[in-house]
């Protein structure tokens, strides 16, 4: 009884944090913290030497066979620096009810008969095109915001996390408190992923930007300023964002890249 009322608390503190969170952001004109109920199956791929390219078209290809089936392409941009692999694909699925179901199945099925490469033909030169694959499915924000903001945007930035255990719920405030903080000093509010199933990974966040600059710029508030920021989005200062995340956390990667035209 006393861990159900236990969690029960933690929940309920977490929810009044997100609203907390969620006022800040809008008073910036950020995108409303939304507890993430919106289903999407992430891929990284690392091409196969000399075959990035071959891997581009391949999937530029296939993306009309999407249309056909009624199902959203793919958001997917390419890494430059950062992670070892070189393409990172998004798929909206919005639940597995939504899309397993039997109607979008035949769709899919039948779209990728009159393909111009089949199903089978597809996989079979994405495994030869490619060297390295992994998939973890994820519940993130509502498609349609992450949707304009990706398209808007031409440079991304992906953090993306092993938490500590049983820090999963820590490591989500604190994504949200970071992002309270970059909304307050002018910077872009950074999406959130949490896993359902698939790999490792517990969560990752993707920032989105027009350019590299974008990314890189920082903030021209003063260090007294910034720590008032910082302290109202719950951290001590803003010195203190870093190592308290690193409280939460086993493994992370950074991986920056732009979008593919």
């Amino acid at each position: 009884m006393k861990s159900r009322l236990t969690k029960v608390s933690n929940l309920w503190g977490f929810a009044v944090f997100l609203f907390v969170i969620s006022a800040q952001a809008m008073a910036a004109g950020a995108p409303k913290p939304a507890q993430p109920t919106y289903l999407y199956k992430t891929t990284f791929i690392r091409a196969a030497p000399g075959k990035l390219l071959d891997l581009i078209a391949l999937w530029k290809a296939r993306l009309p066979v999407y249309d056909a089936a009624g199902d959203e392409r793919p958001l997917w941009w390419r890494h430059t620096q950062g992670d070892q692999w070189d393409l990172m694909l998004l798929f909206p699925m919005e639940s597995y009810t939504e899309y397993y179901a039997p109607e979008r199945i035949s769709r899919r099925e039948k779209a990728g008969r009159v393909a111009s490469l089949s199903s089978e033909e597809f996989r079979q030169q994405l495994d030869t095109y490619s060297s390295w694959r992994e998939d973890v499915f994820v519940m993130g924000p509502p498609l349609d915001s992450l949707k304009k903001d990706f398209l808007d945007s031409a440079y991304y930035h992906l953090e993306i996390f092993v938490s500590l255990p049983g820090k999963q719920t820590d490591l989500h405030k604190e994504r949200e408190m970071e992002n309270a903080y970059q909304v307050g000093n002018g910077r872009p509010y950074n999406w959130i992923f949490v896993r359902d199933q698939g790999a490792a990974w517990d969560m990752y966040t993707l920032g989105c930007y027009h350019d590299l600059e974008h990314w890189a710029a920082s903030s021209d508030l003063p260090k007294e300023k910034r720590d008032e920021i910082a302290r109202r989005a719950g951290f001590a200062d803003a010195d203190a964002i870093g190592p308290y995340l690193r409280t939460l956390i086993d493994m992370h990667r950074d991986t920056m890249g732009v979008a593919i035209k």
